[in-house]
């Protein structure tokens, strides 16, 4: 009897690890899954139009006008909760947020944020929604202003100096983002570090991890449910590999791969294949082709999806 209660225990407990893996690789993923299978979608925004063009898991395709080329960032999140992505802009001219409910197709405006401000939307409050959140940097400092979903109440925080760059993420794993910011080395091959203000004790880490001229690649690359420390490098000619550097935060081991070309090549980071990881993949703007490599077998996937001027919606998480 003693060892069937210990052999049920154990149960429970990898269940609520899996559940809680779940929920954090979850909030770094949704934001760019339309059609809720868990898996990230082939999606680009085309300015010239004004229109979202997706490419779902599922093999469906989907198109939406939304938002002006002049004066909106695209802003993808799952303001509903519903576990899908929302097409969401937010307008920098008024500092109005322009969404789409995917839970029932209806439009929500909220004023949050002003001129010169950087739309930084991003479950804070551990909801399971996006909250509309910017990052204001004034008289030497970067401020955080989010609009929390949950109560419909607002928070401020002064976290990093107006020359950081944002790196929010779920680093501790407790289903909020927390706020983080990368500070560059005074070059750009000089140590860089990451701030990060965890949400679950306010306690503060500093990683030192990359350098002044990296690009921030946030994700869940081991899938233990936690945000990693991850970084590209561009080579020093325009044919060059880039390079990724990656913390894992289950065994604090490195993870590098090289993928994808210095001058033609964005980085897209998501969970493509469902399997809870962060793949590393990258956009070629050259040919509007997706180059992945999946987490779950280390295969290769090859998605030919927009053209050479449009814009990956996935580097919306890039820094």
């Amino acid at each position: 009897m003693d060892f069937l209660i210990v052999r049920i225990a154990a149960l429970l407990v990898a269940l609520l690890l899996s559940y809680l893996g779940a929920h954090g690789q979850a909030a770094l993923r949704k934001a760019l899954d339309y059609d809720g299978d868990g898996k990230a979608d082939y999606g680009i925004f085309r300015q010239s139009e004004n229109n979202w063009y997706l490419l779902k898991s599922g093999g469906n395709i989907a198109t939406q006008s939304w938002g002006s080329q002049h004066t909106d960032f695209v802003t993808p999140g799952d303001f509903d909760g519903d576990g899908k992505g929302d097409f969401a802009v937010w307008r920098a001219s008024t500092g109005v947020w322009y969404v789409i409910n995917s839970s029932n197709n209806s439009i929500v405006t909220r004023t949050w944020g002003v001129q010169g401000d950087e739309p930084i939307a991003r479950d804070f409050d551990g909801d399971g929604k996006t909250d509309s959140a910017v990052i204001r940097r004034t008289n030497g400092n970067m401020i955080w202003y989010v609009f929390r979903s949950s109560d419909n109440s607002f928070s401020s925080a002064q976290w990093g100096v107006s020359t950081d760059m944002a790196a929010p993420g779920d680093y501790d794993g407790d289903g909020k983002f927390d706020y983080c910011i990368y500070r560059p080395g005074s070059t750009s091959t000089s140590q860089a570090a990451f701030y990060l203000y965890k949400s679950t004790t306010n306690g503060i880490d500093i990683v030192n991890w990359g350098q002044g001229g990296d690009t921030v690649v946030p994700g869940d690359y081991d899938g233990d449910g936690k945000t990693d420390f991850a970084v590209v490098r561009r080579g020093a000619t325009p044919t060059a590999n880039l390079v990724w550097y990656v913390v894992r935060s289950s065994d604090f081991g490195f993870q590098i791969n090289t993928w994808g070309v210095t001058e033609t090549d964005s980085p897209v980071q998501n969970d493509y294949d469902g399997d809870g990881k962060t793949d590393v993949a990258i956009w070629r703007e050259t040919d509007g082709n997706f180059w992945v490599i999946r987490s779950s077998d280390s295969g290769i996937a090859n998605v030919s999806w927009g053209y050479s001027t449009d814009t990956p919606l996935a580097v919306y998480d890039i820094h």
